[in-house]
């Protein structure tokens, strides 16, 4: 009895720094998230006098179409997520991040700048519905809320490390910098994506709309679930009473219509005072080097 009592705990101790890194490594969405929010501060003027746009046309086409992508993706996201799963989207979101990263970096025009910044838009809007929804599956009661503040931190920790990529890359090449600023979110997300590749699928996903028990089996064990087979009759009655519940409620669509747009009512205020702050910073600077 002993032994079989130093294996449970053995096996609960291996499942808990599993499901730690399995946990971090979705979170480093986040982390790409508030990258890449802040990143484009640093190309702001440089575009502006490259391309010699509209003030219009420069904010609302060039400069928020990322916001406008993560409003898509924050509505739309949750539908793929659901018919593909958890691991599949959060992995097609380290390609969007990546491909976007670097075709941003290398565009020509504003018109392709601005393609590649919308699919980076579609990576953090999706990844705001896919990363904690995956978190808070894989996570037990007693961990759910602390691994799920992960997500929330890195978006922090990305902007903080964006500001700083950004006064560390500037002039690094002249006139064409804010392509290296741009183009360095392609390293964490390269990384981001080669790690989803070794986490598991959630096994509420697999249980609830797959059906595979013996998946979700294999991955409860990964993760130092003693009880598996409890655990997957309480993922199967949660997903039965949560379906009954859809049936009969007519307030999901206005939810989800109302979280995309505060959301996206948040991420521009953040945006609209970062490039406020970064514009007033300049103006002081040309006024003291004028004295």
């Amino acid at each position: 009895m002993i032994q079989a009592g130093d294996d449970a705990l053995n096996t609960t101790a291996k499942g808990g720094k599993n499901l730690l890194g399995i946990s971090i490594i979705a979170a480093l969405a986040g982390f790409i998230f508030g990258f890449d929010t802040v990143v484009i501060s640093g190309a702001n003027l440089p575009i502006r006098e490259l391309w010699q746009t509209s003030p219009l046309f420069h904010g609302f086409f060039i400069m928020s179409m990322a916001l406008w992508g993560t409003v898509v993706g924050a509505i739309f996201g949750g539908g793929p997520t659901e018919k593909y799963g958890r691991k599949n989207v959060l992995l097609w979101i380290g390609i969007f991040f990546t491909v976007s990263s670097i075709g941003s970096a290398l565009a020509q025009d504003p018109y392709t700048f601005s393609f590649f910044r919308f699919m980076g838009g579609l990576g953090i809007g999706i990844s705001s519905v896919a990363a904690p929804t995956y978190i808070s599956e894989i996570s037990t009661p007693q961990t759910r809320g602390r691994l799920g503040a992960m997500y929330q931190f890195n978006i922090v920790f990305g902007i903080l490390i964006a500001f700083l990529s950004n006064y560390f890359l500037k002039g690094v090449d002249g006139n064409n910098d804010w392509r290296w600023m741009l183009g360095v979110m392609a390293v964490p997300s390269l990384i981001y994506t080669l790690l989803v590749f070794g986490i598991p699928e959630s096994p509420r996903w697999l249980v609830a709309l797959k059906n595979d028990d013996a998946g979700a089996r294999k991955v409860l064990q990964i993760l130092g679930i003693q009880n598996a087979e409890e655990e997957i009759d309480a993922i199967r009655l949660a997903a039965r009473e949560e379906s009954l519940k859809s049936k009969t409620s007519f307030s999901v669509p206005v939810i989800t219509a109302f979280s995309g747009w505060l959301f996206y009512s948040i991420l521009q205020s953040m945006v609209r005072h970062q490039f406020y702050f970064i514009l007033c910073s300049r103006n002081i600077g040309k006024s003291r080097a004028g004295r």
